[in-house]
């Protein structure tokens, strides 16, 4: 098959920075056995093009991007047909991939994996804030053959608008990122890590309050907090506020080379996210052997109570009383963490690709009968 994939970043040349790990192992596996383009909207400011992961890359770049997305995904069918477009995240890139597919007559895939379905309105961040991105959302995601999902609270909410979707979760690369068994903890003081950017949907915020209240309480920690910092200085200024200064290490953006050894140390990753569609760290961290707490969304909703545990979101109060039931209970944290390491090697990247090549070839079969019967 020739393959279009539309995305909105994460493919950087560099192959290690400004990269999304889920998204290189997928292009990777189905270049083995497809031709593969990845039209980038936003990866760089001026149209490029290079190689990666073994497909081809298009960037396409700032001004006009929608029309010259559309363009240069015409322009590449017109040298040899594609036989299908799949958008990942929607929004801009969804509809981009089901108005190439329209024009090309090749069926279409959208995957959700951010926040095109929700509008939270106080910190400005949706795909349904206004009236305009809900119209949008609506005609794109029903103009599509295919909607797919990471995990069941995302099927629910397309389910709520009358969608039909298939889950289909961005595992983790085990060659990369190999898989480790839970461990015991070695040492009296509890190893925290936090992987996001810092940012107003991850609401680390929240976070930090949960942990000024075990720290308040005499509970021995550190945190490793792993992200770039998009609210200059802010998350800072709030440690410091709470007294935490001691307690977290504020490490800034790591490549996946330089995460590996970080995660390795931690007893329990903690998440604090308004909204998640995943969260890959999740995944990431139960292959090393390491449980989650966190707010109820994503796979943390969907994994709680038996391989994660999850709180209401917004809630410090009882994300710290979680935090300290499972460092107080040592085979609790290890059940939790043997039962999310099972779920994760399940469903890795080679799980996603074949997943998403059994739609693919759906699709094109089903492509094919309607046009022998219209014959």
């Amino acid at each position: 098959m020739k393959l279009a994939l539309v995305l909105p970043g994460g493919v950087d040349r560099s192959g290690e920075v400004r990269v999304i790990p889920a998204f290189l192992a997928l292009i990777e596996r189905l270049a083995r056995r497809h031709e593969v383009h990845v039209f980038v909207l936003h990866q760089e400011a001026k149209a490029a093009r290079w190689q990666l992961a073994g497909a081809q890359i298009h960037n396409i770049g700032e001004g006009w991007t929608r029309l010259r997305a559309i363009a240069a995904i015409r322009e590449e069918h017109l040298r040899a047909p594609f036989d299908l477009v799949q958008a990942i995240f929607s929004g801009s890139c969804s509809f981009i991939a089901v108005a190439a597919a329209k024009l090309l007559h090749v069926p279409s895939l959208v995957h959700i994996a951010g926040g095109e379905l929700i509008a939270l309105h106080e910190i400005g961040y949706g795909g349904r804030q206004k009236w305009k991105g809900r119209l949008r959302e609506a005609l794109t995601l029903r103009s599509a053959d295919v909607v797919t999902a990471a995990s069941m609270p995302i099927i629910d909410s397309l389910r709520s608008l009358g969608l039909r979707a298939v889950r289909v979760p961005l595992g983790v690369d085990l060659r990369l990122w190999p898989a480790q068994a839970p461990r015991r903890r070695s040492r009296e003081r509890a190893t925290l890590i936090h992987v996001a950017s810092i940012n107003r949907v991850k609401d680390q915020a929240t976070l930090l309050r949960a942990l000024s209240l075990l720290a308040k309480d005499g509970v021995d920690f550190q945190l490793d907090l792993v992200g770039v910092d998009t609210l200059q200085g802010e998350l800072q200024v709030l440690a410091r506020e709470l007294g935490l200064q001691r307690h977290i290490h504020f490490r800034g953006f790591k490549t996946q080379r330089e995460l590996r050894p970080i995660m390795e140390t931690a007893d329990l990753l903690v998440m604090s996210s308004l909204h998640e569609a995943g969260p890959l760290v999740l995944l990431e961290a139960a292959v090393a052997g390491v449980p989650t707490v966190g707010t109820a969304v994503g796979h943390i909703a969907e994994w709680s109570p038996v391989a994660a545990l999850a709180v209401p979101v917004g809630d410090w109060e009882e994300l710290a009383e979680m935090i300290r039931c499972v460092l107080d209970d040592e085979s609790l944290r290890l059940r939790l963490a043997t039962e999310a390491q099972r779920r994760a090697l399940l469903e890795d990247a080679d799980c996603t690709a074949r997943m998403f090549e059994a739609l693919y070839h759906q699709l094109c079969h089903r492509r094919e009968a309607v046009a022998s019967v219209s014959l």
